[in-house]
């Protein structure tokens, strides 16, 4: 009987480990997309922790890039949903061991942060991304955005892909958040 209650208490322990790891994603909050006069606009938090690895290898000097992805799709009834549009925005976390700084990039754009937490609070926050042209828009039409941030493993070193690939350490992204809307002839607001 003990040896038995040995094997449960192994098990509940081991599930607990696995569900640590499994548990290292990125939460989408405050995702808001807001009809601007010209385009249609992005703002987003994201809130990210990086798994020991994925800290290890920026401490080291391995950049990370995540992508924040965009998805417009027009619901239809008699057939698949129309998708409308599809961005992608690049930010890039790298850590510069002779200044002792994390270097948060988008483009040609950078800022530096003295500590790891103000970095991933930049690159979790999204604002005024324009998206979409507001005249590619069919007023009345109701339209569902799509909206989502990962860790891109493909812009990691060669050695380290493989490993991304078998491992679930290396797997950060987080669930699609979903913001329906009708568009409107005006500059409006959807939550």
């Amino acid at each position: 009987m003990p040896q038995r209650l040995l094997r449960i208490l192994a098990f509940i322990v081991a599930a607990a480990v696995s569900c640590s790891v499994l548990g290292d994603i990125i939460e989408s909050r405050n995702v808001s997309v807001v009809q601007g006069d010209d385009a249609l606009v992005v703002r987003a938090d994201f809130e990210l922790e990086l798994t020991q690895r994925l800290e290890e290898a920026l401490n080291h000097g391995v950049a990370l890039y995540f992508v924040v992805e965009f998805e417009l799709v027009r619901p239809r009834w008699y057939w698949f949903d129309e998708k409308a549009a599809a961005e992608k925005l690049t930010l890039r976390l790298v850590y510069h061991s002779l200044s002792r700084q994390y270097r948060v990039s988008r483009g040609a754009l950078y800022q530096n942060f003295a500590t790891l937490a103000e970095a991933l609070r930049t690159v979790g926050t999204v604002r005024d991304w324009a998206v979409v042209e507001r005249e590619r828009l069919k007023p009345e039409e109701t339209y569902v955005a799509l909206l989502r941030m990962r860790l891109d493993t493909t812009q990691l070193p060669k050695p380290l892909q493989v490993s991304a690939f078998t491992s679930r350490e290396w797997a950060l992204a987080s669930d699609w958040a979903r913001v329906a809307f009708t568009a409107s002839h005006a500059g409006g607001a959807a939550r």
